[in-house]
């Protein structure tokens, strides 16, 4: 049932009268409940019914919205879109309010569109997904499976000893080739299943090869072909940051080309370009002759067996993904592929890899979802079998 025309039933905990009055100027769209305090909020919420969403004041009387809401969830008393409400933007309650799960964060002065699309989108969601809504994770919840664990090091310690002659020979062969100048390996900072690490492979591209990404962004695989972000002043009009104090943001601040934007606007604007989540470039004119051997052959992933003994990552799992291609899956059903290990290995290079043809960002991240899913210990050991035809790849990805 589509609800985005009805009026919703808000309930506002605070005391500021801006807000209030806002909202009373839009009673054609809002019905407004209201109570100071936590205690008050409780009782409205179990009195009254049908309310669509609580906006919450970040600050309450002997209480905070955050404390309001894990008070809320754990009687379980309302499974509504909860919102917070803050005056300055605080970077600190900013996160630990997207942690704890709640919904979003404003800053005044509101945009009542803005709060009515995201009750919408919220409610929409939760009605689609019911079934699929997964329960807050214990720590626990997080450790691999035992025999994993134990799968790995073995596996991976094994795989070291043998195959250090062919690391150090490669190793050479790369310093080499830049006349023996930089670093022969390369670290970035992945993620992978719930944190971000990290991550080790052999150096296969030319030293200068993140300078030229974004040059190079029209030869991705993944991408649908249309325009990026190239407008500078479209990057620096996020409407959350444009009321805060000059350099300030309204989330974590990131760097694209020579300007910096914040995460939320930047996100916006990638959806809104059609950015692909993904970056695969074949034939990339980065990567160098010794590079493409060693992509070829895999060698360039063996200094992932070290992130496999760290506790980084597992034999077989998920890849890990550079930050910049994570944060475009956290909105989205897609975000399930985190809820497995990350990986040197995995469903979606078995089932796609070196096979003629281009393989789809949907078919990627749904392979993705199915090995979060439907892993387990014996599964993975077929995984591994497979794995071998792969590593000897036809194409120069």
């Amino acid at each position: 049932m589509d609800t985005s025309s009805a009026v919703k039933k808000i309930l506002y905990v605070g005391a500021d009268a801006r807000i209030i009055n806002q909202f009373q100027l839009a009673s054609e769209e809002f019905i407004l409940f209201q109570a100071e305090n936590s205690l008050q909020a409780v009782r409205v919420i179990t009195s009254t019914k049908g309310i669509d969403a609580i906006l919450c004041e970040l600050h309450l009387p002997g209480d905070s919205a955050i404390g309001l809401f894990s008070y809320l969830q754990k009687e379980d008393h309302v499974q509504l879109p909860f919102f917070v409400v803050a005056h300055d933007f605080e970077p600190i309650f900013f996160k630990e309010a997207h942690q704890k799960g709640l919904n979003d964060f404003f800053v005044t002065p509101l945009n009542l569109q803005n709060i009515a699309y995201r009750i919408d989108f919220i409610k929409r969601f939760n009605l689609k997904f019911a079934d699929q809504v997964p329960v807050y994770l214990k720590a626990d919840d997080y450790k691999l499976d035992i025999k994993k664990r134990i799968f790995d090091i073995l596996v991976a310690s094994f795989a070291l000893i043998l195959l250090s002659p062919i690391l150090l020979v490669s190793v050479f062969a790369i310093w080499a080739e830049s006349g023996f100048k930089g670093k022969v390996y390369y670290i970035s900072k992945r993620f992978g299943r719930y944190q971000a690490f990290d991550f080790y492979k052999l150096r296969s591209m030319s030293l200068d090869a993140d300078k030229k990404l974004k040059d190079l962004k029209h030869l991705n695989q993944y991408s649908a072909e249309k325009e990026i972000i190239e407008d500078d002043n479209e990057i620096s009009k996020c409407p959350r940051c444009a009321q805060l104090p000059e350099g300030q943001f309204c989330s974590q601040p990131l760097n694209y080309g020579m300007n910096r934007v914040c995460e939320f606007w930047y996100l916006e604007l990638k959806r809104k370009k059609g950015q692909a989540a993904f970056i695969k470039i074949k034939d990339d004119p980065r990567i160098t002759k010794i590079g493409r051997i060693i992509r070829n052959t895999s060698i360039d992933e063996l200094p992932q067996l070290i992130n496999v003994l760290k506790g980084d990552m597992s034999i077989v799992g998920n890849r890990p993904l550079p930050l910049y291609e994570a944060n475009m899956l956290t909105t989205d059903q897609f975000s399930e592929r985190f809820g497995a290990p990350a990986g040197i290995t995995g469903l979606w290079q078995v089932e796609k890899r070196g096979r003629k043809g281009p393989m789809s960002e949907e078919e990627r991240k749904m392979l993705d979802n199915n090995y979060a899913l439907n892993n387990s210990f014996w599964g993975d050991i077929k995984l591994i079998l497979r794995t071998i035809p792969a590593l000897f790849q036809k194409e120069n990805v």
